[in-house]
C-alpha cells in the first residue's frame, strides 16, 4: 500500500489518542449508542472540558437542546451563524429578499469567537454547506459534526441515498 507506512507516521500525540478513543468507542458500543451518547463518551475520554457549538439560526432549538444535554458534564459555549449581524451587501452576497437588510452567515466569526473562548472541541450543528468548511478552516480546536443541514430531508442527508425516488431525481 502506497500510503500505509507514510500515514502511520501521523498517528502520534493527539492524533494517536483520537484514533485510540474512536476505536475504543466503536469496539465497545457498536450499534448501541447514539451520536449524542457518543459525544459524552468521546469528550470525556479525550479529557475535553469546554465544548463549542457553532449552529445555524434555523436549528437554534436543536442546538439549545443539544447544549442542555452537554452541559450536564461540560462547559458549553454556543454561537449562532448570524453573529455580528453583517449585512450581505458588505460582501456583495446574493440575497433572498434584495430590498431588506439580510444578515449573512458568519462562520469565520463563529470560529473566532469560539477560539477566543479556548474551546477544546467545536461541534457543527447545521451550518450551511461551504460555511461548515470555512468554520473548520478557522477553528483552532478540532471540529466534529452533530447535524448536517438538509432543509429538504429534515437534516437526514443519507435520505437522498436511501430513497430510490430521490436517487433517480439526482
Amino acid at each position: 500500500m502506497l500510503y500505509r507506512e507514510e500515514s502511520l507516521k501521523g498517528y502520534k500525540g493527539d492524533h494517536l489518542k483520537l484514533a485510540q478513543v474512536s476505536s475504543a468507542i466503536e469496539a465497545q458500543y457498536y450499534m448501541q449508542k447514539t451520536r449524542l451518547e457518543e459525544f459524552f463518551l468521546f469528550a470525556n475520554r479525550m479529557d475535553y472540558k469546554k465544548l463549542g457549538i457553532a449552529f445555524c439560526i434555523g436549528l437554534s432549538d436543536e442546538a439549545k437542546i443539544f447544549a442542555e444535554f452537554l452541559r450536564k458534564e461540560f462547559d458549553v459555549v454556543s454561537v449562532c451563524c448570524k453573529v455580528c449581524g453583517i449585512d450581505k451587501s458588505r460582501l456583495d452576497l446574493e440575497r433572498m429578499k434584495p430590498d431588506i437588510h439580510e444578515a449573512m452567515c458568519n462562520p469565520i466569526g463563529q470560529a473566532m469567537l469560539l477560539n477566543k473562548q479556548h474551546t477544546d472541541l467545536n461541534i457543527i450543528c447545521g451550518l450551511c454547506i461551504g460555511h461548515d468548511i470555512q468554520f473548520i478552516e478557522y477553528s483552532e480546536a478540532p471540529v466534529t459534526t452533530f447535524i448536517v443541514k438538509d432543509r429538504v430531508l429534515a437534516h437526514n442527508t443519507a435520505g437522498s441515498i436511501y430513497c430510490q425516488y430521490l436517487r433517480k431525481r439526482i
